[in-house]
């Protein structure tokens, strides 16, 4: 089973009438990395930069752009945890499945670069 998602192949393992699919961390990362556009609006102001994201309840702020991306990921983070408490069955949330996924499976590394399309 494990080689199969390792590979790329459909590996699905079934209980009762609820299939579940088992597929590699780095390539279900690499796609929902893809598939969930990150929606960033970088604003320079006076004392540093802001971050939103649009469609989300995310924002941060920082001195300069990297601080203010550093603080975005753990902003991410955070959503995601409400999300997995209790914004999956809110009605504006619930569609955010991919993108806190996404944060669950990757590093802060890898969230900042999704964060500005490029490696730091």
């Amino acid at each position: 089973m494990l080689d199969a998602a390792c590979e790329g192949r459909v590996a699905t393992v079934r209980r009762n009438s609820g299939r579940a699919a088992v597929v590699d961390v780095e390539r279900l990362r690499h796609y929902l990395s893809l598939a969930c556009p990150a929606g960033v609006q970088a604003v320079a102001e006076a004392d540093g930069w802001s971050i939103l994201i649009r469609g989300l309840p995310v924002s941060a702020d920082g001195a300069t752009s990297d601080e203010a991306v550093d603080e975005t990921v753990d902003t991410l983070c955070e959503y995601a945890e409400d999300w997995q408490d209790r914004l999956r069955v809110a009605r504006h949330h619930r569609d955010n499945w991919g993108l806190v996924q996404l944060i669950g499976l990757s590093d802060d590394t890898q969230l900042a670069e999704w964060l500005v399309g490029t490696s730091r």
